[in-house]
C-alpha cells in the first residue's frame, strides 16, 4: 500500500514537472521570437510615463518587440549613440536630429513618433513663498545647456511672460544630469528639474516646486523617438508595431486614473513611494505634457524650428518632410 502511494506521488510530481517544463519552453520560445530594439533615453523620468506604461503592460511584447532601454544623458549623446549604431532608437528632444541634419550627415536622423508636447520641468525655489515669474529677475537659475530643449523651452516661457533673459542670471554651464547636485551644493536661487528629482528635493526640504515651465511655454514636439533614415526605411513594419504599442501606452495613460498609472510604472521607479509616484503622474497630467497620439504635427514642428532660429541656433531652413517620418497609423 505504501509503495502504491509512493508511486502515485512520484507520478504526480513527474506530471507537474512536465507541465512546468512545457510552460517554460513555450515562454522561452515566445521570448526568442521577439525583435530587440535598443532605445537610448535622455533621462529616466515620470515625464515619459506613456512609454513606460507600454513597456510594463506588455504592449511592445504583444507586437513582437523587446525593448532594451538604456540611459544616455544629454540629447547630443543620444544622437551620437544612434549614429554610431550603439542603439537603434533615440528618445530625446528632436532638436538633436535637426542639428545632425544640418551637419550634412547623409544617413541622418528622422523622427518617427512623438511622446511629449510640452516641457516637463518644474521650477524649484529655495523657499516655498508665493511665486511669480517676476521673482526670477535679478536671481540665478540653473537650466542646463542653452542648446537643448529644456533651455530653449525656458527661454520661450520667459518671452511669453514678457521677461527679457538679460534680466535674469541664467546659468547654462552645468550639465543636465548635474543640475540637482549643483543646486543642493548651493548654486543658484532656482533650478529647473524633471520628476522624480523635483519631488525628492521637496521631500527633503531642499527645494519647493513653484511653477511648471511647460504650462507657460508653447506646445511643440518636446520629446520624440528617432532613428537613422536607413533604419526606418529598412524596418518600417517593425517601427509601425513599435508606434502602435506606444499609442496603447498613451491611451492607457489618458484613460486611467493617476493612481492606476502609478501602479503600472512603479517597477520603473522602484525607489519612489507609490503615493509620490501618483502625485508626479497627476502633476504631469495637469501640465498637459503628453501628446494624444504619436503623430507629430507639422505646425508643432515649425514651432520648434522657429524657436531654434530665434535663438540663433540654426540659420538654414529645415523642412518637416525631411525630418519627420510619421509611422502612426
Amino acid at each position: 500500500m505504501k509503495r502504491k502511494i509512493l508511486y502515485s506521488v512520484i507520478g504526480i510530481i513527474a506530471i507537474i514537472l512536465i507541465v512546468v517544463g512545457l510552460f517554460l519552453m513555450k515562454k522561452d520560445d515566445k521570448t526568442s521570437n521577439l525583435t530587440t530594439i535598443r532605445v537610448a533615453e535622455v533621462t529616466h523620468s515620470v515625464f515619459y510615463t506613456p512609454f513606460y506604461v507600454a513597456m510594463e503592460n506588455g504592449y511592445f511584447k504583444d507586437e513582437g518587440i523587446d525593448i532594451d532601454l538604456m540611459l544616455v544623458s544629454g540629447s547630443d549623446n543620444v544622437a551620437a549613440s544612434v549614429l554610431s549604431n550603439d542603439t537603434e532608437v533615440g528618445l530625446a528632444g528632436p532638436e538633436s536630429a535637426i542639428y545632425v541634419y544640418l551637419g550634412e550627415e547623409k544617413d541622418y536622423l528622422q523622427v518617427f513618433a512623438g511622446l511629449t508636447k510640452r516641457d516637463g520641468q518644474f521650477i524649484l525655489a529655495r523657499n516655498g513663498k508665493e511665486f511669480t515669474w517676476d521673482d526670477l529677475k535679478g536671481k540665478e537659475i540653473l537650466i542646463g545647456r542653452s542648446t537643448g530643449m529644456p533651455g530653449l523651452s525656458f527661454l520661450r516661457a520667459l518671452k511669453n511672460k514678457n521677461i527679457e533673459p538679460k534680466e535674469i542670471n541664467i546659468n547654462t554651464s552645468i550639465e543636465f544630469s548635474e543640475l540637482s547636485g549643483a543646486f543642493l551644493a548651493g548654486e543658484g536661487d532656482f533650478v529647473n528639474l524633471f520628476e522624480p528629482l523635483a519631488t525628492k528635493l521637496e521631500q527633503n526640504n531642499n527645494g519647493y516646486v513653484v511653477s511648471s515651465v511647460g504650462a507657460v511655454s508653447d506646445p511643440f514636439p518636446y520629446t520624440a523617438f528617432y532613428a537613422r533614415k536607413s533604419y526606418i526605411n529598412n524596418n518600417k513594419e517593425l517601427l509601425v508595431r513599435f508606434t502602435r504599442a506606444l499609442n496603447k501606452g498613451i491611451e492607457y495613460t489618458f484613460n486611467h486614473e493617476s493612481s492606476d498609472v502609478a501602479k503600472v510604472i512603479a517597477n520603473q521607479f522602484s525607489d519612489t513611494d507609490i503615493l509620490d509616484l501618483e502625485k508626479m503622474v497627476e502633476r504631469y497630467r495637469l501640465a498637459d505634457v503628453w501628446l494624444n497620439n504619436p503623430y507629430v504635427e507639422e505646425d508643432f514642428f515649425n514651432t520648434l524650428t522657429s524657436l531654434l532660429k530665434e535663438n540663433d541656433l540654426i540659420q538654414k531652413n529645415v523642412y518637416y518632410k525631411d525630418l519627420v517620418h510619421n509611422l502612426y497609423e
